[in-house]
C-alpha cells in the first residue's frame, strides 16, 4: 500500500534527521520529483492538523540528504499552496541581536520552543531551474530559513534549547501554546 506524503516526513528521534545534506550539481528530474515530494508531504502534513500551516520543509525531512528547502510563500493564507525553492542555500550574513520567538517543526511532532535566532539574514541560492538567487529576509521569514538551513546541517531547533527546561510548548486543543514538560520531551536530544 503506498505511503501518503505526510507518512513521509521522518520525525526525532530518527538519527536521519541528523545527517548532513549533499550539495546538487545538476538539478535533474529526479531532484524535480523530491521538491513535489516536499511540496505534498507539507500540505498532506498541515491538512491533518487545523490549528498549524506547514511553512517550510528541508528534503532531509523526508529522507532525502539533499540541500533543497521549500519555503511557503503566503504564511497567513492556507489557500495559498505554492511554495519557493531554495538549492544549495547558504546564509550568507547574519544581522541584529539574537531573538527569542516560538517555532515548530514537521519532524517535532507537537512540540514547540523559544529559539534564539537573527532578525535579519541574507540568503544566496539556486531556484528550480538553476537560476542563481539571493534574498533578504527578516523577522518570520529570517526565522523560516535560518531553521531549515539548520536542518541541512543535521540541526534540529530542540539543539538550539535542549539546555533550557523552560523553552518547551505544546498546542492545546483551543490552538493555544501552553508550557510542556520538559522531561516529556527528553527523547528528542541526541
Amino acid at each position: 500500500m503506498p505511503r501518503s506524503a505526510n507518512e513521509l516526513i521522518i520525525t526525532l528521534p530518527s538519527s536521519g534527521l541528523r545527517r548532513k545534506s549533499q550539495r546538487i550539481s545538476v538539478i535533474t528530474p529526479e531532484v524535480k520529483k523530491i521538491i513535489d515530494d516536499m511540496k505534498a508531504a507539507t500540505l498532506d502534513w498541515e491538512a491533518s492538523r487545523p490549528h498549524e500551516v506547514g511553512v517550510a520543509l528541508a528534503a532531509i525531512q523526508i529522507d532525502q540528504p539533499l540541500r533543497i528547502i521549500i519555503v511557503r510563500n503566503n504564511f497567513d493564507n492556507k489557500d495559498d499552496k505554492s511554495f519557493s525553492v531554495f538549492i544549495n542555500p547558504e546564509i550568507v550574513k547574519k544581522e541584529g541581536a539574537l531573538e527569542e520567538d516560538f517555532e515548530g517543526c514537521l519532524s517535532v511532532k507537537d512540540v514547540y520552543g523559544k529559539v534564539p535566532r537573527y532578525p535579519k539574514i541574507r540568503l544566496r541560492a539556486l531556484d528550480e531551474e538553476g537560476r542563481p538567487i539571493r534574498v533578504r529576509a527578516e523577522g518570520f521569514l529570517a526565522r523560516v530559513l535560518q531553521h531549515e538551513v539548520d536542518h541541512l546541517q543535521g540541526m534540529v531547533f530542540v539543539d538550539h534549547i535542549e539546555d533550557r527546561r523552560d523553552a518547551f510548548y505544546k498546542i492545546n486543543e483551543e490552538g493555544k501554546l501552553e508550557s510542556y514538560d520538559y522531561d516529556r520531551v527528553a527523547y528528542l536530544f541526541r
